[in-house]
């Protein structure tokens, strides 16, 4: 069923035709992910169907009481707000859940102000808003940056499971993989639709790219015929005459298929000498918490190292200990004298909204050597995307992404040979991406990295350390499919051997063979008692809202509100059913003792 319509949809910003002439139609059920350069206008499109901004031309019709929640990429939050207050502002009868989602998002003080979190702290406590918040569509800008590995696999997990529409932009492939069974693309002012996640929509799209080409080949071997035809001189008064002019006009006038630039790099790297990085003995603490304790790494040339675990763990704080933007506690150290740090940093170096786009890169160099030789700094925007015009726009009229991009340029202008990366992935489009890691693979030189997303360390990295608590940082070869599989083996292995000393304690000590009897606890004796009559109760409350929803079906909005309640009580009988399962099994093998 259709319940959300992009009709005829034009947007403008300044020179730049953001849509031209765009439709989509949106169905119950559709979990769309939207794909696109940055600066394309994938956050516009959202806010757009959120409603929170006008389109010059066209419009956007919505279901009567369609339950819409939109979280921005950059939320604002109202003054002197706490954390569970601002959460459950619109739903206050879900305390609980809110409780729990914030937890899952790393987010523990509930009591705590917002104005005293980081950035990322923010961003989740908004995004626990957007997903506590009853919605028939959810609509999520990057709602993966600042998520740490296992806050994406649970989030990945919860949307899965979503009933309604989902529309996001984000740059988490296998996020997209997962999640999507819809993927739009913005393209040149135009919206092409795909029914497939995002492993398919390469194929999809490539097919698409390969017949748009096959069109425009035939198109101009006609033009060329028709054009013989006119030059050797036609009476244009007879009717089939004039048709085949007008079919030469239309010809003529007919469009080649735009195809997307892409982010050209080759490798630019400086000679390194013997001695790279090396680490001896590096702990750091904040007060009472220790976020790295006693590293010890000497880092290899051209080694590939991702760094992962739970957000605050110290992994950009390691970053910064190697860059000498802090220092450590105990231990040092060595940083080979040809070595040249490019550091991509988290926190993107602040901008003179003012300056030019070229000036901001030429604070740097204004020649940087490559592969082919020298290039200006103006060649060097050209393959970042920025054509002639944007490079002599201001700063500030660009948009996160396009800021992020030319930050990127600007840490590779300086000719590093040790390019640190803290979450790279944060606000690059995919296409620029799939370059930066076609560029790394080729690069001379030593990356390391800190990063959530899954499929760049996998497509990047030949090591990884993960900080497993208390400080300590352990070794995993392979990228983060392998450590994955490590940590399955190693947990397997471990339980396998805590049950083998089980079974040698069992031995030793004669109390361990003794039988132990099954019987139900206190708690599940009288649920035990009780979950029959709470079945039939749900089963009959399930019936009444059904008549109620065949009374009520010219009624959109109590409609909406009987589905939502039909939804909880069907969901809470499934939870019955299964507890049901379970304490009669436990029944039946207490009486056979």
């Amino acid at each position: 069923m259709n319940i959300l319509n992009i009709e005829h949809v034009s947007k403008i910003f300044g020179e730049k035709k953001i849509f031209d002439d765009v439709s989509y139609g949106i169905h119950e059920g559709d979990k769309i992910g939207i794909i696109g350069i940055n600066g394309t206008g994938k956050t516009t499109l959202l806010k757009i169907i959120a409603g929170v901004e006008e389109t010059d031309e066209g419009q956007v019709i919505r279901q009567n009481g369609l339950r819409i929640t939109y979280l921005p990429q950059n939320p604002e939050f109202p003054k002197d707000a706490t954390v569970l207050g601002y959460v459950t502002q619109v739903t206050q009868d879900k305390e609980y859940e809110a409780r729990n989602i914030l937890n899952k998002l790393g987010i523990t003080d509930h009591d705590a102000q917002i104005s005293t979190l980081s950035g990322g702290q923010k961003k989740r406590v908004a995004l626990a808003k957007a997903l506590v918040n009853p919605a028939d569509v959810l609509i999520l800008d990057e709602p993966t940056n600042h998520l740490d590995n296992e806050m994406v696999t649970w989030l990945e997990e919860y949307l899965i499971k979503f009933k309604g529409v989902i529309i996001m932009v984000t740059h988490d492939r296998y996020f997209l993989d997962r999640v999507t069974n819809k993927i739009m693309e913005i393209s040149h002012g135009k919206l092409y639709g795909y029914e497939a996640n995002y492993s398919k929509f390469l194929e999809m799209k490539a097919a698409r790219e390969e017949m748009e080409l096959a069109s425009e080949r035939k198109r101009q071997s006609i033009l060329r015929m028709e054009l013989e035809w006119a030059k050797r001189g036609c009476r244009a008064r007879t009717t089939k005459q004039k048709a085949r002019l007008e079919r030469l006009e239309a010809l003529k006038n007919g469009t080649a298929p735009i195809r997307d630039a892409n982010v050209e790099l080759d490798s630019i790297g400086t000679r390194m000498g013997k001695k790279t990085i090396e680490f001896h003995n590096i702990s750091k603490s904040y007060g009472e918490k220790v976020l790295i304790r006693d590293y010890n790494y000497i880092v290899l040339k051209n080694q590939r190292l991702g760094f992962i675990g739970p957000n605050g763990c110290g992994k950009s704080t390691l970053m910064k200990i190697i860059t000498g933007v802090i220092e450590p506690d105990e231990g040092s150290m060595e940083i080979g004298d040809t070595v040249r740090i490019g550091y991509f940093s988290q926190e993107a170096e602040e901008m003179d909204n003012n300056q030019r786009t070229i000036d901001y890169i030429k604070d740097v160099a204004d020649y940087v050597p490559t592969k082919e030789g020298r290039i200006t700094a103006s060649q060097m925007l050209e393959r970042f995307l920025f054509d002639g015009t944007m490079q002599y726009t201001p700063v500030g009229k660009l948009s996160g992404g396009e800021k992020r991009r030319l930050y990127l340029c600007r840490v590779l202008m300086e000719s590093p040979n040790v390019l640190i990366l803290d979450e790279p992935t944060n606000d690059l489009d995919i296409p620029t991406l799939t370059i930066l890691e076609d560029y790394l693979d080729s690069f001379q030189g030593i990356v390391i990295t800190v990063s959530h997303d899954r499929y760049f360390l996998d497509h990047l990295v030949d090591r990884i350390f993960a900080f497993e608590g208390n400080g300590y940082l352990q070794q995993y070869e392979g990228g983060y499919t392998d450590y994955v599989q490590a940590r399955q083996y190693l947990g397997s292995a471990s339980t396998q051997k805590e049950s083998d000393k089980k079974k040698t304690n069992a031995k030793d000590d004669w109390k361990q063979n003794r039988p132990t009897k099954l019987k139900f606890s206190y708690k599940e004796q009288k649920e035990y008692e009780t979950i029959d009559e709470e079945i039939a109760s749900l089963e009959a409350k399930i019936e009444a809202l059904d008549a109620d929803m065949m009374a009520n079906a010219t009624n959109s909005a109590k409609l909406s509100e009987l589905i939502a309640e039909k939804e909880k009580a069907e969901a809470l009988l499934e939870e019955k059913m299964e507890r049901w399962v379970y304490l009669n099994d436990l029944a039946e093998q207490i009486a056979a003792q």
